[in-house]
């Protein structure tokens, strides 16, 4: 699992969920800001990053991760296989 591996899966689910070029989604995107993404829609990201990486986030971790960079930072540093 590299770096751009999760990037990848973070735009391709961000694009498709909220309907935007994945083109407009860089490391340094935030949700909120630049996306325009929901709680909603940063709770089905957790998900996926749940189920795909096997990574746990608490509702507190999640509220600390502003931009994409950072879910990707959190995956790296937690998931189970790059340790």
């Amino acid at each position: 699992m590299t770096r751009e591996d999760v990037f990848s899966l973070i735009r391709s689910h961000l694009a498709d969920e909220l309907d935007i070029d994945p083109g407009r989604i860089e490391e340094g995107t935030r949700f909120k800001e630049d996306l325009e993404a929901d709680s909603l829609d940063l709770y089905t990201l957790v998900q996926e990053l749940e189920d795909s990486y096997g990574v746990k986030m608490s509702d507190e971790q999640a509220a600390q991760i502003l931009s994409v960079g950072q879910a990707v930072d959190f995956v790296l540093a937690h998931a189970p296989s790059a340790h």
